[in-house]
């Protein structure tokens, strides 16, 4: 599944050839994703400028100044620029075409994801309003963490995976940052002290920072915007090398199950 790096590689791949650029048409082949499309979305679109692109947690912002549409890449999803009509093959479901000769194209195998609108005067989308912080933001930091963690007693990889504690730390992000602060994946979360909290913040960040400048994982069906595969995976210390010995230290990778995920981790440098 493409998570947070992989998205924001996408989210910078796309903006310089769509940011200020007008919509001449809006071609929908397949509605049926996670959620239909809705129907009047060429309605919506058709002439009007896209003036900014974001990204929340794994969401994609495209901001109008009537309102926003979100893409989400679901597990197979993606995002490419053409700079001709080339034939849809049969994933493609919609593109959005360009008012300067490209267009961005949808393609979803699985079609687990999503393309909705929300209108202005609606406010933010219900599904981005109990997100928490953004990782690499200033919000989040030791102090969120040992606050979010106060109470909670589950398994620190868990914690940190869920969304209203920080956004965007998926399952292979969430193994690489726990060997990189040197805590043990099955620690209870409120066992973490101010030290180990800020170590793992620091993890966090460094670790995603990492993905996004290489381009993200290789996983599936992920490509960029440009086509590439991420190369993310291959530098990996702990995840996918159960097994292998740890790059550190030589102790064989441990590999277990938590929330019905895969988690990676060395029993001698993480504690």
């Amino acid at each position: 599944m493409p998570e947070l790096p992989e998205v924001e590689t996408t989210k910078r791949g796309i903006a310089p050839h769509i940011e200020g650029v007008v919509i001449s048409e809006v071609i929908i082949r397949q509605a049926r994703l996670r959620w239909p499309i809705p129907a009047d979305l060429a309605q919506t679109l058709e002439g009007k400028k896209i003036l900014s692109v974001s990204r929340r947690a794994k969401y994609l912002l495209f901001n109008f100044k009537h309102g926003t549409l979100l893409i989400h890449l679901g597990m197979s999803g993606n995002l490419r620029v053409l700079t001709e009509a080339f034939p849809a093959e049969k994933h493609d479901h919609f593109d959005l075409v360009l008012a300067n000769g490209k267009r961005l194209r949808y393609r979803d195998p699985r079609r687990f994801g999503a393309c909705l609108w929300q209108a202005l005067e609606n406010g933010p989308h219900s599904l981005l309003l109990k997100l928490g912080p953004e990782p690499l933001s200033e919000q989040f930091n030791t102090d969120h963490l040992l606050s979010a963690h106060s109470n909670r007693k589950i398994a620190i990889k868990l914690a940190i995976m869920d969304n209203h504690t920080v956004v965007g730390v998926g399952n292979i992000y969430a193994s690489e940052s726990l060997f990189r602060a040197k805590i043990n994946p099955n620690r209870a979360a409120n066992s973490l002290n101010h030290q180990k909290s800020a170590q793992l913040v620091d993890a966090i960040k460094a670790t995603l920072g990492d993905a996004i400048i290489a381009g993200g994982s290789t996983l599936r069906d992920y490509v960029d915007s440009d086509g590439k595969a991420g190369y993310f995976q291959l530098s990996a210390f702990v995840y996918g090398r159960a097994g292998m010995p740890c790059r550190i230290c030589g102790t064989e990778i441990k590999q277990i199950r938590q929330g019905q995920r895969s988690t990676f981790y060395c029993p001698q440098c993480q504690n």
